[in-house]
């Protein structure tokens, strides 16, 4: 009967296993890439027109036959809003480095990330990459193999799934792999809508954003993106696990369902999205009496447009031209301790038995 041997000796064993002259080859390391949705490369229209056609192009972002949607969206949408969202992108753009927030964070989280795994294996190596825009997957993919990575674990930064979501990335790694000869081992991480982790760092971030106002909230909305109606009533997903998610923050933080509210942004179109929507609740309760809220948005891993200006400026005007006077967003977890934690939590689960 042989001893089972562990991953470091195995690669041991690999790197010592060539035959003389033969060249080196980098072998034995374990790849994490996390997968963020995506940055336009400026804020100028062309930049702009480049993101959106991607992103309004995939078909798991818009649920239209190609015939119907087409027309729409390269004579009409990619004509006019690149101009105006790419104002919207300049309110919030990090000027110093040229780049939008998202790049930012997803970057620190990335670099916070390579330092924690470095304490249980130098094999480990940590990458990042946007669905949309730049760095693609399939570029760091391949960095990620070139450097000897044999198995990658994908982690896409969506704590709730959903197919315009944690699909699309799924889709776009396993394309980028359909064009390689010596395809890497993949895992694709799990959604962690109600991972106590998470949960923990979620009430943790907004017990401590509320002990930092200089008000007490009367309701705190909790914001999460929208997706169409029909895509849940398809069955997606996505509704549920933000209502799980919801319903165990109250049950940490012991506020009710009437000072924790559930809501709906960014929706986009004439049809149905999920409800409530997140402005019309603001300036609902604005009009009924409500003068002081908190937003938080635990839908997303890291601030950016949704978060910064859709929520923080946009929302934060429909409530103070409703009657509001007190109007806070507790930001994301994005690469704080608590929000790292998560991360990390999440990567050690689904490395297991590669480290």
């Amino acid at each position: 009967m042989t001893c089972p041997v562990d991953a470091d000796r195995q690669a041991q064993y690999r790197a010592i296993a060539l035959p003389a002259g033969h060249p080196p080859v980098k072998a034995g390391r374990i790849g994490v890439l996390l997968v963020n949705l995506g940055t336009p490369d400026g804020t100028d229209y062309w930049s702009m027109r480049r993101y959106l056609k991607e992103f309004l192009s995939d078909p798991r972002v818009i649920e239209l036959p190609r015939w119907q949607w087409w027309p729409i969206l390269n004579l009409i949408i990619l004509s006019v809003r690149p101009g105006r969202k790419g104002k919207d992108y300049d309110k919030i753009w990090n000027k110093e480095r040229n780049e939008g927030p998202l790049v930012t964070i997803t970057r620190a989280q990335s670099d916070d990330l390579a330092r924690r795994m470095a304490a249980t294996s130098d094999r480990v190596i940590v990458d990042w990459a946007m669905r949309y825009g730049n760095p693609s997957i399939k570029s760091r993919l391949a960095h990620l193999q070139a450097e000897g990575c044999e198995r990658i674990l994908v982690v896409p930064l969506y704590p709730q799934y959903a197919a315009a979501t944690s699909a699309t990335v799924a889709d776009k790694v396993f394309e980028a792999l359909s064009e390689m000869r010596w395809q890497p081992a993949i895992r694709v991480s799990p959604p962690w809508h109600d991972d106590p982790a998470y949960i923990d760092a979620l009430a943790a971030t907004l017990n401590d954003g509320l002990k930092r106002l200089d008000f007490e909230p009367e309701v705190v909305i909790a914001s999460f993106h929208g997706i169409p109606k029909r895509y849940f009533d398809a069955g997606d997903p996505y509704h549920c696990q933000c209502a799980k998610t919801t319903r165990l923050l109250r049950q940490v933080t012991g506020l009710n369902a009437d000072r924790l509210r559930m809501t709906f942004q960014s929706r986009f179109g004439k049809e149905e999205w999920l409800q409530p929507y997140t402005d019309k609740t603001i300036e609902d309760l604005a009009r009924s009496g409500t003068r002081r809220i908190a937003v938080i948005a635990p839908g997303f891993a890291a601030d950016c447009l949704e978060t910064l200006e859709e929520l923080d400026v946009e929302n934060r005007e429909i409530f103070m031209h409703a009657g509001g006077e007190k109007f806070a967003y507790i930001p994301a977890l994005n690469d704080s301790p608590d929000g790292m934690a998560v991360i990390e939590a999440v990567t050690r689960r689904e490395l297991s038995g590669w480290i």
